[in-house]
């Protein structure tokens, strides 16, 4: 029979090796966790990078203003310094080219000019502001001399609560034409530069892609401050709200929003009036 001292040191065996299977499991836990704390850091690192790249990449602009697919974002805003034009010829080869040249550096770079215009809808004055967007209101004016819009359907307009414009300014009426130049965007000053009644240009959502379609908010609408705002109606204005009262076919909704509108609008001229 075991004496009394045997079990002590028998008992004190047993608890050193409790002991030693507990400081064991302590050491295991302690990998595990630092295991799965260094996983969880390489997740959210790639987490991270996937999350900049999609925004860089595929952030929504706008399904409005841009000439022909949705302005994926939002990232259009190569700073034009102001006066400073880089008007830049595209692809002469490119479809639904209207080639008439490309207008110069403005001269001036405050005040205001007028454009008469007339469609088959009624008529409208805009009132184009060249301390807004001076590069804009040079081509917008160019072009209007040029006689690019003349005969030119307004192709898009889009009916959203927040969200509601008509786009013109392509010959082709296909969203995707142009005068085969473009220059950088002029971001607008304020807030809420998109109120009803104000004229944007329209841009593909890329750097230095402005160029001569353009939008009508024919109700406060929500976009980001990357289109050049050109200027006003300041007549007519009425004009806009009943095409836009008849609604859109949808046929822009799969890639940028709206439609072709129900009731067609055509502008006949535009013209420098002041």
């Amino acid at each position: 029979m075991p004496t009394s001292k045997q079990k002590r040191q028998a008992a004190q065996r047993h608890l050193q090796r409790q002991l030693e299977r507990r400081a064991e499991l302590a050491r295991k836990r302690r990998q595990r966790n630092l295991v799965l704390a260094a996983a969880l850091s390489v997740l959210v690192v790639i987490g991270a990078v996937f999350l900049f790249s999609t925004l860089g990449d595929d952030e929504p602009t706008d399904a409005a203003a841009s000439p022909s697919a949705t302005p994926t974002s939002a990232t259009a805003t190569s700073a034009a310094v102001p006066g400073e034009c880089a008007f830049l010829p595209g692809d002469p080869a490119a479809p639904n080219v209207t080639d008439v040249g490309q207008p110069t550096t403005p001269a001036e770079t405050t005040g205001t000019v007028d454009l008469a215009v007339t469609t088959d809808q009624g008529n409208m004055i805009f009132t184009l502001d060249r301390a807004s967007a001076p590069c804009a209101v040079q081509s917008m004016t160019f072009l209007a001399d040029a006689g690019f819009y003349n005969n030119n359907p307004c192709h898009r307009l889009v009916n959203e609560e927040t969200f509601g414009v008509l786009q013109c300014g392509d010959p082709s009426g296909t969203g995707s034409g142009g005068p085969g130049y473009a220059y950088a965007q002029e971001a607008p000053a304020g807030e809420t530069p998109y109120a009803k009644g104000v004229i944007a240009m329209a841009n593909n959502g890329q750097p230095d892609s402005t160029s001569s379609q353009f939008f009508i908010m024919f109700q406060d609408t929500e976009l980001p401050p990357q289109y050049s705002v050109v200027g006003t109606v300041t007549s007519g204005l009425e004009v806009v709200e009943k095409v836009a009262a008849a609604g859109n076919d949808g046929s822009f909704e799969a890639e940028a929003g709206g439609g072709a509108p129900n009731l067609p609008i055509t502008i006949e001229t535009i013209t420098v009036v002041a």
